[in-house]
């Protein structure tokens, strides 16, 4: 439920870099989206849902804050960095009016949104894999249901493409979880080069229907 567009954590607003994409040519069809999809899940999911599971297991502020810090180190692209901020400071809002628990009442503010999810997950008492599982949920269905929209594509068909998605991202959730129990430094940082640059030439558009 927390992963999913109608929860009140503004996720909705964003395409996940796909509304660029679209614009540049680089995806046009659904085979394309099914690429994309796939790529942004072992990519920018995976690092993700790394931080998510890390986070769940943190021990008060200064860890999550180291946290945080690898997590920007990972983010090269300042408009991205914006977003996580926006997100996860909207999903801890969020959270402590519906699910209100002392571990959100006391986590830093201006967390990314990856380690929001780690936090809310332990709130209500699921496991960090659950927080990994739920942050590469929201990585895949955030641009296929903006997918509807920027191309117009039957939703039917949209989300066919990201159950067949299942497998892989439940193997890239226990990998999340697996590397989550090591050392912060050494957690994932696959690169998403052009979804960095795709980002900040998002953030110029005059007319655009998402925030990013």
């Amino acid at each position: 439920m927390v992963a999913d567009g109608r929860f009140p954590s503004g996720s909705y607003a964003h395409s996940g870099g796909l509304e660029s994409a679209v614009r540049h040519g680089w995806v046009r069809d659904l085979a394309d989206l099914e690429g994309f999809l796939l790529g942004r899940a072992a990519t920018t999911g995976l690092m993700n849902a790394s931080f998510a599971a890390a986070a769940h297991g943190c021990a008060g502020a200064p860890s999550l804050l180291a946290l945080d810090a690898e997590l920007l180190a990972r983010t090269p692209s300042p408009a991205l960095r914006r977003v996580g901020v926006d997100l996860g400071r909207m999903l801890l809002r969020a959270a402590q009016r519906i699910c209100p628990h002392p571990v959100l009442d006391e986590a830093p503010p201006q967390l990314q949104q990856p380690l929001v999810y780690g936090l809310v997950a332990r709130a209500v008492g699921a496991p960090a894999r659950a927080a990994a599982a739920a942050v590469l949920h929201e990585t895949v269905t955030g641009p296929a249901t903006a997918a509807v929209k920027l191309m117009h594509v039957d939703p039917f068909t949209t989300h066919r493409a990201v159950l067949r998605l299942a497998p892989r991202l439940d193997d890239l959730a226990d990998r999340a979880v697996l590397a989550a129990r090591g050392d912060p430094a050494d957690l994932p940082s696959p690169g998403a080069p052009l979804s960095d640059v795709a980002a900040e030439q998002h953030r110029d558009l005059d007319a655009r229907l998402f925030a990013s």
